[in-house]
């Protein structure tokens, strides 16, 4: 099993997460453990605001970039680690630590 393999079972098996997704640079997901619309929805709308939160980190100081954007709501709890060829989203219960 290859380290990123080892890595998403890890995160997975964390209580509360509810699923993971990879997203490519063009915002299309390669590997999720979610259903495909539910995985396609959130992959487009994530990938369009981790671009505008990397470019407001940038336009504010070109020498930052983004690293990390969790977004919580009443529902879901959505973390985003964007990278430069992957976005790794893990979306979780609210009041799972």
């Amino acid at each position: 099993m290859s380290e990123v393999e080892e890595t998403l079972k890890r995160i997975q098996s964390h209580r509360g997460v509810q699923g993971t997704i990879v997203v490519n640079s063009e915002g299309i997901p390669i590997r999720t453990t979610l259903d495909n619309s539910t995985t396609v929805q959130y992959a487009g709308l994530i990938h369009q605001l981790a671009q505008k939160a990397r470019s407001t980190v940038r336009e504010l100081d070109p020498q930052n970039d983004l690293t990390f954007l969790r977004i919580r709501s009443k529902k879901n709890e959505i973390m985003c680690a964007p990278g430069n060829e992957y976005i790794l989203l893990v979306i979780q219960t609210p009041d799972a630590s």
